[in-house]
């Protein structure tokens, strides 16, 4: 009893749910390759950032394609030499549910963008972007505002990914600290 009244309490991944003021969904396709990748950059650079415990991430696929699945290999072997762990992540479909869960709903492309506005309920509270809205600095790449899916393509497209998605992930942090900043804690 103790143990499933902290779970309820903690969340799924041992955050104290209450803490959470904001949340963020990253989605690709499949869910194995962009989506997961960036839903662990953005974990990292919140955590670096002292927003860890008050910004829940996750992600998902348009697709159900690779639902329960983990994040390809590549991806995983990529994100990992630059310390960002993937490992315990698994893949999931998008749900209607998510529109009013998230407070911010970023797609990977315009493929991705267009398929969540069709499922998007007209009630829905989630802002919905591509990442890549997110990304200002002009010294750093941006490519053509979408991240492009690295699965049938060489190494060097992971790499590359990683990149834009690291560029987004630093203006995604920004956005929400501006938006927590403005808004008030509740009790």
């Amino acid at each position: 009893m103790v143990i499933r009244f902290a779970k309820a309490l903690l969340g799924q991944r041992g955050r104290d749910e209450a803490a959470v003021r904001y949340r963020v969904l990253m989605v690709c396709l499949g869910n194995i390759c962009r989506s997961p990748t960036a839903e662990g950059v953005l974990r990292a650079k919140l955590a670096a950032a002292g927003l860890g415990d008050v910004v829940q991430v996750d992600s998902a696929g348009t697709s159900g394609y690779h639902a329960g699945q983990k994040p390809d290999a590549r991806a995983v072997k990529h994100a990992q030499q630059r310390g960002y762990s993937l490992s315990a992540l698994r893949a999931r479909q998008v749900t209607v549910e998510d529109f009013h869960r998230f407070d911010l709903i970023l797609a990977m492309d315009d493929e991705n963008l267009r398929d969540l506005r069709r499922l998007r309920p007209q009630d829905a509270t989630a802002e919905l972007v591509l990442l890549l809205e997110h990304a200002t600095d002009p010294q750093r790449p941006r490519g053509d505002g979408r991240v492009p899916d690295p699965y049938y393509g060489p190494a060097g497209g992971f790499e590359h990914v990683l990149d834009l998605i690291e560029h987004g992930c630093d203006g995604v942090v920004a956005h929400i600290r501006q938006r927590l900043e403005a808004a008030p804690v509740s009790n």
